[in-house]
């Protein structure tokens, strides 16, 4: 791309942002955390570190309205992480899902305070070395966090790449040389910031927003956006869960899972259709659709009251599981409990 055209393309894009710009995100303005006083101590490449790492698998909206401030009020630093209780990290990271997330913030933490004096690096090899920490989010916490001249690729900007170079299946290296080339070294904050914000709001996978973009006359693949990339389809498993609500003295069976999907979790005790057996003192009371990465769950709520205590299960009242890190799968069935509760109570 010639020196001119592409001054003139960063140009454009810092126009757009200083108009269209998300500028209000509060991870945004860490620079100035006098613009929010739940920000007043936070240090700035953390907050933008927390940010980075909930929104990898949760939006935008839900981030800043339900976890990002309740977190850093119970963790406002790498030391709190690094001497968090894993039980307590995984409650105040419960609803945001992919919970191992939340432990790899504590690794990071613990390696962050014995190797780089209790600060998150600058370096992206060095960011790239902690748990959890990719090629993306390294950038963006080099970027937004110090103010570093570099680069990165996350799944809005490998959207605007290909399609303003027409590429329908290019490799991660060359999308991060695009990037590169593409770089304000003047102002790689609002640069990178508003290719995030084109890309969420612009350059949309379905039904782009093509006449209203910064990029419109540079792009070559604005005629045919849905060639640019080419999307796999995912492919989902169907699968059937028969989750218990076990009972005892108005206390229910909980068990702490170990299993990668909800390691360190809790959850009621759920079985596939091969392994479950139902028997006569069982009530279905419901069924729920719930998705995981690439399964879509069919789920069954069973509850059985025993007569005397099964000493092989862990039993917690409701108030006990309102302070336990539940899976989301758990949640929506204590939720669909407790209405029960009150339905009965009510005479309902």
């Amino acid at each position: 791309m010639q020196k001119q055209i592409l001054a003139k393309l960063q140009n454009n894009i810092l126009i757009w942002y200083k108009k269209n710009g998300r500028k209000e995100l509060p991870w945004r303005n860490l620079q100035n955390s006098l613009c929010d006083k739940r920000l007043y101590h936070i240090e700035r490449s953390y907050g933008v570190y927390i940010s980075e790492i909930m929104l990898q698998q949760t939006q935008v909206k839900s981030v800043l309205e339900k976890f990002y401030f309740p977190f850093l009020e119970k963790f406002p630093n790498l030391a709190s992480l690094a001497n968090a209780d894993e039980e307590k990290l995984l409650k105040a990271w419960q609803g945001l899902g992919y919970y191992s997330r939340a432990r790899n913030l504590r690794k990071a933490a613990i390696i962050c305070i014995q190797k780089f004096n209790g600060s998150l690096p600058k370096n992206i090899k060095d960011l790239k070395s902690l748990n959890g920490i990719g090629a993306y989010t390294a950038g963006a916490i080099a970027c937004f966090g110090y103010d570093e001249k570099v680069s990165f690729v996350d799944g809005n900007i490998k959207r605007i790449l290909c399609r303003l170079f027409a590429l329908q299946n290019p490799s991660t290296k060359e999308l991060e040389l695009k990037a590169e080339k593409l770089l304000n070294l003047n102002n790689a904050f609002d640069h990178n910031q508003a290719l995030l914000d084109i890309g969420a709001l612009v350059c949309l996978p379905k039904n782009p927003k093509c006449g209203i973009c910064p990029l419109y006359e540079f792009c070559i693949g604005k005629f045919n956006t849905e060639l640019y990339p080419r999307v796999k389809k995912i492919s989902y498993e169907n699968l059937n869960l028969n989750l218990v609500l076990l009972e005892f003295q108005k206390k229910f069976s909980i068990q702490k899972s170990s299993k990668k999907l909800y390691k360190g979790m809790y959850n009621f005790p759920f079985f596939e259709d091969n392994e479950f057996k139902i028997n006569k003192n069982m009530k279905l009371i419901t069924e729920f659709k719930h998705s995981y990465t690439r399964f879509k769950i069919n789920v069954r709520v069973y509850h059985q009251i025993l007569d005397k205590k099964d000493k092989s299960h862990n039993f917690k009242s409701l108030e006990e599981l309102d302070n336990m890190p539940l899976s989301i799968l758990s949640l929506k069935a204590l939720k669909i409990l407790k209405q029960s509760i009150i339905k009965f109570d009510s005479g309902v």
